[in-house]
């Protein structure tokens, strides 16, 4: 088994309840954001959706200038799942393209001669590809929590939902 067979796997699974969150998401509230320095929930959707494909991208290369960062809003739900599907898709080659060398291959990421961050490639696909999204995923409920939708099950039961009952 390669390294990146348990991380693909891993992925799909996610991938299908991140959609299950994405789907929530109402479309009339995109704007909505719980405090000024917040993202908006039409912004901080495309982010989760984006996530595994944009960082499957960063992770190809070792990267001299970082990207600047500015999280456009999605305009309708319709764009949120496709952009999943999309980035997703990118994540999944991405990993499939990689071997064990290559996953253990040191990934830098660095500005102005200076090393911001410097991680096996494994490492970066572990926390940035995969916990970072979870995280992001997580702030997702909270938002749904806050705008009185119901929130799916993720790991188990909400308040909302149980998939054991």
């Amino acid at each position: 088994m390669r390294i990146v067979d348990s991380l693909i796997m891993e992925l799909e699974q996610e991938a299908t309840t991140t959609r299950r969150v994405l789907e929530r998401l109402p479309e009339a509230k995109f704007s909505w954001r719980p405090a000024a320095k917040s993202m908006s929930l039409g912004e901080l959707g495309l982010h989760v959706a984006q996530t595994p494909g944009a960082v499957a991208n960063l992770a190809k290369a070792n990267i001299d200038t970082p990207p600047a960062f500015k999280q456009a809003e999605a305009a309708s739900s319709k764009e949120l799942l496709a952009a999943l599907d999309k980035s997703v898709a990118e994540a999944k080659a991405a990993l499939n393209s990689w071997d064990d060398a290559k996953m253990m291959e040191m990934w830098s990421m660095s500005a102005g001669g200076k090393t911001i961050m410097a991680m096996p490639r494994i490492g970066l696909v572990r926390a940035i590809m995969l916990n970072h999204w979870y995280h992001h995923r997580g702030q997702l409920a909270v938002y749904l929590r806050l705008l009185d939708v119901p929130v799916p099950s993720i790991y188990g039961p909400t308040a909302d939902e149980n998939p054991f009952a």
